[in-house]
């Protein structure tokens, strides 16, 4: 059972681009489709990453809105 289904189907190739992003920023190296090779740190760093960015996305939306 997959979990992890893009919500919003048009949003599937932004999201990669933004996966791939986070991951060059945190130095590790995604290729196009399955990264099973992949280890645990390295797989928390990437989502980490994309976490953070989220966040800071969001509280700069808030300053902007005020």
């Amino acid at each position: 059972m997959a979990r992890n289904n893009v919500i919003v189907p048009e949003a599937k190739a932004a999201l990669d681009k933004f996966k791939m992003e986070a991951a060059s920023e945190v130095g590790v190296n995604l290729k196009e489709g399955y990264n099973g090779e992949l280890t645990s740190r390295q797989a928390g760093s990437v989502g980490g990453q994309m976490v953070k960015k989220m966040i800071e996305s969001y509280e700069n939306s808030i300053k902007t809105n005020k």
